[in-house]
């Protein structure tokens, strides 16, 4: 799958720029969750709505490193499947799909990185895959407002948020996320045919469970 191949090689050349950080330690997780979508709005002469996702699952993985004693920094890769759609008033429509989320963030601790305890915030950058997987029906309600598209786009990517890591161990770590990934609207994916006018950016509110080790 072309962004599949994209992560791996995106991943393969920050690996190499991570191991010039000054880490004094390194830290390798799973998480998992849900994610919940603020919708752009949408208007067509006297027609108004929303367009965006659906709320979905989540799963990642995180590669971070600990640079000072209060501050780190980690490359995160998220896959959300989350569904196009489209809706006005009772009528809404949708098609299948999926993002995957591949950025950077660097993490400000509250507390030094021996404590049980490590409330943080975290800020970063990096891109959003959107797909439409599912297939385009014949007609579509409320195709004169967006049309929902069986294709893929790339975006930038806003990561805002914060967590708390919880020590289980001597290398073991509980941790809860948030992020408000926030990208422009895919307009490839959520067309807007005609006159159709788009105010508003994607945001996406993730929450995360996870487990990790540090070494």
């Amino acid at each position: 799958m072309p962004i599949t191949r994209s992560f791996l090689r995106c991943l393969l050349l920050a690996l190499p720029m991570a191991a010039l950080l000054p880490a004094q330690k390194w830290e390798v997780g799973a998480d998992a969750g849900y994610g919940f979508f603020h919708q752009a709005t949408v208007t067509n002469g006297t027609t108004t709505g929303t367009t965006g996702f659906a709320p979905g699952l989540t799963a990642g993985a995180l590669l971070g490193n600990q640079v000072t004693n209060l501050i780190g920094g980690e490359f995160r890769y998220t896959l959300q499947l989350d569904d196009l759609q489209v809706q006005s008033g009772s009528t809404k429509a949708t098609l299948a799909g999926q993002s995957h989320a591949l950025h950077y963030d660097v993490l400000i601790h509250a507390a030094p990185k021996k404590s049980p305890i490590r409330p943080f915030v975290a800020l970063g950058g990096g891109v959003k895959f959107y797909r439409g997987t599912g297939s385009e029906p014949a007609y579509q309600p409320l195709s004169n407002l967006i049309v929902l598209s069986h294709t893929q786009e790339a975006q930038p990517l806003i990561s805002l948020g914060g967590g708390v890591k919880f020590a289980v161990g001597h290398r073991a770590l509980i941790r809860f996320d948030f992020r408000d990934y926030t990208t422009p609207v895919p307009t490839s994916l959520l067309a807007s045919p005609g006159s159709t006018k788009i105010s508003g950016w994607i945001h996406d509110f993730v929450f995360l469970v996870g487990v990790s080790t540090t070494f």
